[in-house]
């Protein structure tokens, strides 16, 4: 386990590799690169921690951890806490596209009956919206604690083409226009992870994703062996935000039980961003005293840089 007495150079570009990364697997030519402005004046992390045996730590402290942002180490936090009270704005989308839905549909249809039914708190916003063709199709917004049936479920519609990293960047973007500091912006994606007719690229998409602070908890339908590059795509997205990656094959309940626990055993804290011409900032939280201790949390926030232009969502 590194620990802060070796943690070595992290260099600004190493999530951002990340990132560029996927844009590999997109088929669309690449695009002019986009440049962001923000106003980070405080960074929120949420992040996770898990013992040798992969349980949940819920008697962390604050000086139990240090985060390395960019070459820098904080160890002093604005806030550190518990977010077992957060509110939450949940986005699930579900590819409807013809090569997922139709063949998912029974095991989709329950995990997504599961989220409706599950103890959500009355000011959390829980969202289902399905993406085929050339736009997604929001089936219910805010309200689908009280709102989703097994009929709706039943009767989701199917497309064709696969615009996945739209879908993506569209549920980001819609995220960020509702942003509040004292809400957690988390998405469910369930699709083989191949994108054939998207116009935004691999890399806005994951920009995207960075930016909007969300938690991806990636659920694959896709069950071939070896895993494809779609299943790669999908745990990127989860790496990259600090979520999870699972398969539809683990079953409803499982899927559903891997995001209440996270979301019920997380932690936040806030800092100062450091003083950087970096506009994208790589983040890591490390042990300062049990080196035993694995924590997980979005690799990355962009900050204000000199020649930033924001891209209209």
């Amino acid at each position: 386990m590194t620990s802060l007495t070796k943690y070595g150079n992290w260099p600004v570009y190493a999530v951002w590799g990340l990132i560029l990364a996927g844009a590999a697997l997109s088929s669309a030519a690449d695009s002019p690169e986009p440049t962001y402005h923000s106003t980070v004046s405080e960074v929120r992390l949420t992040l996770f921690a898990t013992d040798e045996h992969n349980h949940s730590i819920d008697n962390l402290r604050s000086s139990d951890l240090a985060v390395v942002d960019n070459e820098f180490v904080v160890r002093k936090f604005r806030s550190f806490n518990l977010s077992s009270e957060t509110n939450l704005d949940l986005v699930v989308l579900v590819d409807s596209s013809q090569s997922v839905l139709p063949h998912f549909r029974k095991e989709i249809t329950e995990v997504l009956q599961l989220i409706s039914q599950a103890q959500w708190t009355p000011d959390d916003n829980v969202s289902i919206v399905t993406f085929d063709g050339m736009e997604p199709h929001t089936i219910c917004a805010g309200n689908c604690r009280s709102s989703f049936s097994a009929d709706r479920a039943a009767t989701l519609s199917t497309g064709g083409d696969t615009p996945l990293f739209d879908a993506m960047a569209w549920a980001a973007r819609f995220l960020m226009q509702r942003r509040d500091p004292a809400v957690r912006p988390v998405i469910i994606l369930f699709s083989d992870g191949e994108d054939t007719s998207s116009k935004v690229s691999a890399r806005e998409a994951f920009e995207d994703l960075v930016m909007s602070e969300a938690q991806v908890y990636a659920v694959d339908v896709n069950r071939s062996v070896p895993a494809s590059s779609g299943t790669l795509t999908l745990k990127r997205m989860a790496e990259v935000s600090g979520g999870r990656y699972v398969s539809i094959g683990e079953g409803a309940v499982k899927i559903l039980h891997a995001v209440l626990d996270d979301l019920h055993s997380a932690y936040v804290l806030t800092y100062a961003p450091p003083a950087s011409v970096a506009e994208f900032h790589s983040v890591r939280v490390l042990p300062t005293r049990n080196l035993n201790l694995q924590f997980r949390c979005r690799r990355g926030y962009y900050h204000p840089g000199s020649n930033d232009k924001k891209r209209s969502p």
